[in-house]
């Protein structure tokens, strides 16, 4: 058999075109799941490398290779999974629920939406945790207090994603350092030069909107009635809130996440059990099968009815076939190939820091998990980085930014389709409040071509790109 070769650029943007059409036409205008349509587009991709001279086998064994590069990422969202219905059936999130509807001002309720998600991503280092737990409260006290969903989601994830990057216990945190060839703590250092202001700025701007629309003219009777609902269906006091203390104060230890989250859930089905009245079966499979109930309240019910392992199948499937998909790719040099293309324009700091940032969304759009984008980015860029002598730190920064920010963006992603799930917003209606992401990558091209924040490996003082 002839040695293989590198696709071509009109092959690549043939392909993609062909996985773009799957993907919007089962999405859009078949309303066939995207699973079924990232599985098809491994055959798509297949076909190409054949033709490329490789061969079934080693083709086969990338899905394989790609797959397994991920498996931690479904580990924790099986763990996060039974975290959910657990701490819903114990009564964790409706007195979090509760609590925030009796407590929060509406003016500065997207504010503390944004802090709260924060503090919970930096202890537990999971934005899908936060999301899960957190955010399903705040979405419903946002809903309580008559704030527009898509704002309060996007409050949600701006301060899941700040905390999850600034922890050294998120899992894409480690792996985007660890694969730039970065010591982690080093790699939070460098983020909190761009994390931080970008936090303010949001703070800032999801003030400015509480004030906006959080103003003296709330539904008193809706709040009111969604207490109602909460305290008719479930025992509310502080002593619910003994799970999620035990899992931060834990996670905050550096104690392993998934089985301090497990351990985490099954406290919740000990919880259901003594104080929600439940028997410990049905609370354990709750674990599994999700939490249900009927409180005659449409929001509250939407809003409850979810969790357990089953309740996270479609995003599973979405990683597997996104990973096996994004390890196609790489077997066939789809990324190096179009970042070799453009290799003559990065002679700066600044035209590196965009193309890192765009190979890296790349890595959502086609390989639909964030994980692709984690693994491929540094491989792809990591010879320019050190042809122009900027130190790694620069490089895991960016590859942050890129990969994990913009995950969320793309409906297809695995970060996609589970933020709009669980949080029970649509993607593109969240998307333009999604602020810190944005400022964060503005901050990270604005560093790139002022020198500002940029570090040289050669001992060069970065004030300029």
């Amino acid at each position: 058999m002839k040695e293989a070769r590198l696709p071509t650029i009109t092959e690549i943007i043939i392909i993609l075109g062909i996985f773009l059409a799957l993907v919007l036409s089962f999405t859009v205008y078949l309303d066939l799941p995207i699973q079924l349509a990232l599985f098809i587009s491994w055959f798509v991709v297949i076909i190409l490398g054949i033709r490329l001279g490789h061969a079934f086998q080693d083709l086969q064994k990338s899905i394989i290779n790609g797959i397994s590069n991920g498996l931690e990422a479904v580990l924790i969202l099986v763990s996060v999974g039974t975290l959910i219905g657990t701490w819903i059936a114990g009564g964790v999130v409706p007195t979090i629920i509760y609590y925030g509807l009796e407590f929060i001002h509406p003016s500065i309720f997207l504010l503390a939406t944004l802090i709260i998600c924060s503090v919970m991503s930096i202890a537990t280092g999971t934005s899908w945790g936060t999301a899960g737990t957190a955010g399903i409260a705040m979405m419903a006290i946002g809903e309580g207090l008559g704030m527009p969903l898509p704002l309060v989601a996007g409050a949600v994830l701006s301060g899941a994603y700040f905390g999850d990057k600034l922890s050294p216990l998120s899992d894409s945190t480690v792996l985007s350092s660890s694969l730039s060839k970065v010591d982690v703590l080093e790699h939070v250092r460098a983020m909190l030069f761009l994390s931080v202001p970008a936090f303010v700025i949001s703070a800032i701007l999801f003030t400015v909107a509480g004030f906006l629309y959080g103003g003296d003219d709330i539904d008193q009777a809706r709040v009111e009635s969604l207490k109602g609902a909460l305290q008719d269906n479930f025992d509310i006091g502080i002593i619910m809130l003994i799970p999620a203390l035990f899992v931060l104060v834990l996670l905050a230890l550096k104690k392993p996440s998934m089985p301090v989250i497990v351990a985490g859930a099954l406290l919740g089905a000990i919880w259901a059990s003594i104080f929600q009245g439940m028997d410990f079966p049905a609370a354990l499979q709750t674990a599994y099968n999700g939490f249900s109930i009927e409180t005659g309240v449409n929001f509250i019910d939407g809003i409850l009815n979810r969790g357990g392992v089953l309740g996270m199948l479609d995003t599973l499937m979405v990683i597997v076939f996104g990973l096996g998909f994004g390890g196609l790719l790489e077997k066939l040099g789809v990324l190096q190939v179009i970042v070799s293309t453009f290799e003559s324009k990065l002679v700066s700091a600044g035209n590196t820091t965009v193309a890192t940032l765009i190979v890296a969304f790349l890595g959502n759009v086609l390989g639909c998990a964030m994980y692709v984008a984690l693994i491929l980015t540094p491989k792809m860029m990591e010879k320019t980085y050190d042809r122009q002598h900027l130190d790694r730190r620069v490089l895991s920064r960016n590859t942050e930014v890129g990969g994990t920010l913009t995950s969320g963006m793309v409906p297809w992603t695995d970060n996609g389709i589970y933020m709009a799930g669980i949080l029970g917003v649509s993607t593109f209606s969240y998307l333009p409040f999604m602020w810190l992401s944005f400022v964060a990558i503005a901050l990270a091209i604005i560093y790139g071509y002022t020198g500002k924040f940029i570090w040289y490996t050669n001992g060069e003082n970065a004030q300029k790109s």
